[in-house]
């Protein structure tokens, strides 16, 4: 399974939903909050997006909670 991190920050809902969706799906990943200035400019300047939450598989990103784009990435049932 390809490396998996999460960019968002507590007071996201759809960081939020997102985090519980992972765990659902036994999926390990890293959570970077964001609120962190350090963290927000590492994420920019990965992703080129300013907006929450941003999920990075492997290289690919994808921006928002996305269930169907996720799955595709991580080939989810």
């Amino acid at each position: 399974m390809p490396k998996v991190t999460l960019y968002g920050a507590p007071t996201c809902p759809d960081c939020h939903l997102a985090k519980i969706f992972l765990d659902e799906h036994k999926v390990d990943f890293q959570d970077v909050n964001v609120s962190d200035k350090a963290k927000a400019q590492e994420m920019v300047g990965k992703t080129q997006q300013r907006t929450i939450p941003v999920i990075m598989v492997g290289d690919e990103f994808i921006v928002g909670f996305d269930k169907a784009k996720i799955k595709g990435l991580l080939r989810l049932k």
